[in-house]
């Protein structure tokens, strides 16, 4: 049911059967016609490959980067195989890209899915004879503590087990300038507990320590987990001072540009309304593209009146002009300069994505087209729900299908006790509404020859009678709930492991905990499922 006939390439669920899927989204999958205007290179190797032909390598500014690459991951333990990408970028290779928030204990299972699938794509377009590397860029600017600052992991018992570390530093400010404040150790000592002894365990007690930003600990815990393999994975940090003093004439730009790059989202975003896709971006007539530090908060900067304003203070063009110049790393770019900022620094062939990625890039494509004169192709992130083996049985047992796990068809719980009732009485409430339908059918056909104006309460009273079986159906499953725990705790286990707080297990788990579990074959198998036949949202059960 859930697993493919090798057992090792899963099975599909459609996009359509994933909650919250976008029609942008779904057109993209498809490169339907609608949706090429916004997105002009096929999300596919080969098309990627064809656009090598048209990215340009500044080999000086290439050279740079890769020696500030070559510093950070050499800080974070690097294995041969990842500096031998770097100066394979610095000789002039290509780059693919993803990237994703430093998240507390490595983040989010799909933060792993992201690692893999641009392995998996450096892999093939290297097999299609384009020389490229794989680089993690690691969101570091990012302010907002909270998207960060929390790991879900599940207990043996497949209970949700939440942890918050201790922070310090200034409220607001990037990520990169965070530091795990006293008692984290604590904190980092039980979630180990929680996992076993086991590589993961150990990778993050050396991670994740006290007076450790969450930029190092990510990259450190990260560049463990990929060290095998000859993975080759490329880290980068975006808040170091030196690239952003080889960014500073594209900041420059696009400060000089502000008002033109506006109006050119904003009209993008007409066109997107016009076509029935959303805007995953909001701006205004007053945006730009950056952000400033002010005294260590990071903080939008804004048009006003021909000039700037930083925190409803007015700066001149000049005076912000001068700030740039003089110290570049007190400015970051937002979520639509951000890609623009990363092609700038590398040769980029494409981004690797999630949903609502792709959906921004469908308003950065005009900055792009402006500062670049190009638009990097995006492809999708590998999407899929892991199933451990308990779980498979569960459901199994159960003959629970994730579709329907997914869009809540039942309350989990109820489903799994009426499947549970004696087959006998399972057979019989079948055989009622069956019974129920035949009969009426009956009396309706016979209600024709009679009086058609009671054909229709011959129908409502069908209605009733096949509530009233179901109801009474029901009513034995919740008595079979009440005579048991046991459902109650396998429904539970289920919800849990699958669609833990109503949302995409990779969106919640931890993917350190599957780590913990299966160690460094894991990677391997992510590698391989992100190259697996399936187009759509993967299943792949674990032994």
């Amino acid at each position: 049911m859930l697993s493919g006939d090798d057992g090792v390439i899963p099975d599909c669920i459609s996009f359509n059967s994933i909650p919250h899927t976008t029609r942008i989204f779904s057109d993209f999958l498809s490169y339907s016609p609608e949706i090429r205007k916004f997105f002009p290179t096929a999300p596919d190797v080969e098309h990627v490959a064809a656009f090598a032909k048209s990215v340009p390598r500044d080999r000086e500014r290439q050279a740079r980067v890769a020696d500030v690459l070559e510093k950070q991951n050499r800080a974070w333990g690097a294995s041969d195989a990842t500096l031998s990408n770097i100066r394979r970028l610095r000789d002039g290779a290509f780059a693919v890209v993803t990237g994703q928030q430093v998240g507390l204990f490595g983040g989010p299972l799909m933060s792993l899915f992201k690692a893999a699938s641009v392995l998996a794509l450096a892999g093939q377009l290297q097999e299609q004879g384009v020389d490229c590397v794989p680089v993690f860029w690691m969101a570091t600017e990012d302010h907002d503590l909270n998207e960060v600052n929390q790991a879900l992991l599940l207990t043996h018992d497949f209970q949700l087990a939440p942890f918050t570390a201790k922070t310090a530093g200034v409220a607001g400010a990037p990520v990169a300038h965070l530091r795990f404040a006293e008692g984290t150790n604590d904190i980092v000592a039980e979630a180990a507990k929680l996992l076993g002894e086991s590589l993961a365990a150990d990778y993050l007690r050396q991670s994740y320590v006290e007076g450790e930003t969450f930029s190092n600990a990510f990259a450190k815990l990260y560049t463990r987990i990929f060290s095998g393999r000859e993975h080759g994975l490329v880290f980068l940090d975006p808040a170091d001072p030196e690239l952003h003093r080889i960014a500073a004439p594209l900041l420059l730009d696009a400060l000089r540009r502000s008002a033109e790059l506006d109006q050119a989202v904003l009209e993008r975003n007409n066109q997107l309304h016009d076509g029935g896709y959303h805007e995953q971006v909001k701006v205004t007539g007053e945006s730009t593209p950056l952000f400033a530090l002010v005294d260590g908060v990071r903080l939008p900067v804004h048009r006003a009146n021909g000039a700037f304003t930083i925190a409803k203070k007015a700066v001149s063009a000049e005076e912000l002009q001068k700030r740039i110049e003089t110290a570049p790393e007190n400015f970051s770019a937002n979520v639509l300069l951000r890609p623009v900022l990363q092609d700038y620094w590398l040769p980029t062939l494409a981004y690797i994505g999630g949903p609502a990625e792709i959906a921004y890039f469908a308003q950065a494509a005009v900055v792009y087209e402006k500062l670049l004169g190009r638009i990097t192709p995006i492809l999708p992130r590998m999407s899929a729900t892991l199933i451990e083996p308990r779980i498979e049985r569960l459901l199994n047992k159960y003959e629970v299908e994730l579709p329907e796990l997914f869009h809540g068809e039942c309350q989990l719980r109820d489903c799994l006790a009426a499947r549970s009732l004696p087959a006998e009485l399972k057979q019989d409430f079948e055989q009622a509404r069956q019974s129920v339908e035949a009969v009426m059918a009956r009396i309706g056909e016979s209600l024709k020859t009679l009086d058609l104006t009671l054909v229709e309460a011959a129908g409502r009273t069908a209605s009733k009678m096949h509530y009233q079986v179901s109801r009474l159906e029901k009513r034995a499953a919740q008595a079979e709930l009440r005579r048991t725990d046991i459902l109650s705790r396998h429904a539970a286990q289920i919800e849990n492991a699958l669609y833990p707080n109503k949302s995409l297990q990779e969106r919640e788990i931890s993917g350190l905990y599957f780590y913990a579990n299966h160690g460094p074959k894991l990677i391997d198998r992510l590698i391989d499922l992100a190259q697996a036949r399936c187009p759509d949202h993967k299943v792949l059960t674990l032994s």
